[in-house]
């Protein structure tokens, strides 16, 4: 069963997916977070608030291709939220609709140990 989904609209009318708070799921966030890249990914956005997909791919080494699977296992999991600007996409945190759906559970992801 397809999960509901909002829908971000750019002036291309290319539409990215990106799931409702209301259907975030704590296994599906947890396995897209179990990957060591992907918590690198979080924690650079983290960081830096919103940043463009091939700044981050730079910053870690990464080729366009590992780099979008990653960004898509996490915006798809509710972690992250990508827009179109121009031809771009910028890549920002979704901590207000994690913090909402599940408290403090960035903070102890992103916890340095």
């Amino acid at each position: 069963m397809p999960s509901k989904a909002s829908v971000t609209k750019s002036p291309r009318a290319e539409r990215i997916r990106h799931p409702e708070v209301e259907s975030f799921d704590l296994a599906t966030i947890m396995r897209a977070l179990g990957d060591p890249i992907r918590i690198e990914m979080v924690r650079q956005v983290d960081a830096e608030r919103e940043i463009l997909c091939t700044d981050l791919y730079d910053r870690l080494g990464l080729p366009g291709s590992t780099g979008s699977y990653h960004l898509r296992q996490l915006r798809e999991a509710g972690v992250t939220r990508s827009s179109a600007v121009g031809t771009s996409r910028v890549v920002t945190l979704r901590r207000e609709d994690l913090e909402s759906r599940f408290p403090g559970l960035l903070d102890v992801v992103l916890k340095d140990n």
